[in-house]
């Protein structure tokens, strides 16, 4: 069982997949276009593209999107299984009619509230994910937003500030605008890079961080099985 993963830098890599996936016996297959490597025409048995800080749209700066848009789109067509996270999930969204766009609320950043949304139920990676005693939470950092679903996806989740947080678009492919895969220490490193930008933006960074790292068991629990769940979508296709 092989998955073709797309990651766009170094700082913002698989985290809490890698030792997740391999649980399940996925072998992850890394490719990384921000150092020269290609990305493939198609993938192997599924598809994850990470996140990073490029725009969905940035093709000048980062030159990899346009290929990755259509290894998306390709992957989605031919039915491979597929998980589009923050950044990957607004190239999906692109690469299949929908519109990413800045987000006019902000900068969407933390430990922040997901929930379900009534196609959840069922669905191979939602069903009950989101459904605990305590209200779901995951990371996130980001300042675009998908505002127009691809025709034919189905919202199956939503948040407090962008309502479009995780849709699933045919039988195997899904979105999701925030970060699974995070570890707070990978979210400590994205926020002791920007430090100043965020502080200068009214958000307060110790605090962000704290956070993250209290709700690590929360994210844990909650994320873990959508990772198990996806390489059995993966493993059975």
């Amino acid at each position: 069982m092989r998955i073709t993963v797309i990651e766009h830098e170094a700082a913002a890599g698989l985290g809490f997949f890698a030792e997740w996936l391999a649980g399940t016996g996925a072998a992850c297959e890394i490719v990384r276009p921000y150092l020269g490597e290609t990305v493939p025409e198609h993938a192997a048995d599924g598809l994850i593209v990470l996140g990073g800080e490029a725009a969905a749209w940035q093709d000048e700066d980062y030159p990899w999107l346009p290929a990755t848009r259509e290894l998306l789109r390709r992957a989605v067509a031919d039915g491979v299984p597929t998980l589009g996270i923050c950044l990957g999930a607004q190239l999906l969204t692109l690469a299949c009619g929908g519109t990413v766009e800045r987000g006019d609320l902000g900068l969407e950043i933390g430990a922040c509230r997901i929930s379900p949304l009534p196609a959840a139920d069922g669905d191979p990676l939602f069903d009950g994910l989101l459904d605990g005693a305590e209200p779901a939470v995951a990371v996130q950092y980001h300042g675009d937003a998908m505002t127009r679903l691809p025709a034919g996806a189905v919202p199956l989740a939503t948040g407090e500030i962008y309502p479009n947080q995780a849709y699933r678009l045919g039988e195997r492919a899904w979105a999701v605008q925030f970060h699974p895969e995070a570890t707070p220490e990978i979210f400590l490193d994205w926020t002791n890079g920007s430090a100043d930008h965020l502080t200068a933006q009214g958000h307060p960074v110790e605090e962000l961080n704290t956070r993250v790292k209290a709700a690590e068991t929360r994210l844990t629990a909650t994320w873990k099985p959508l990772a198990e769940r996806f390489a059995a979508v993966v493993a059975n296709s």
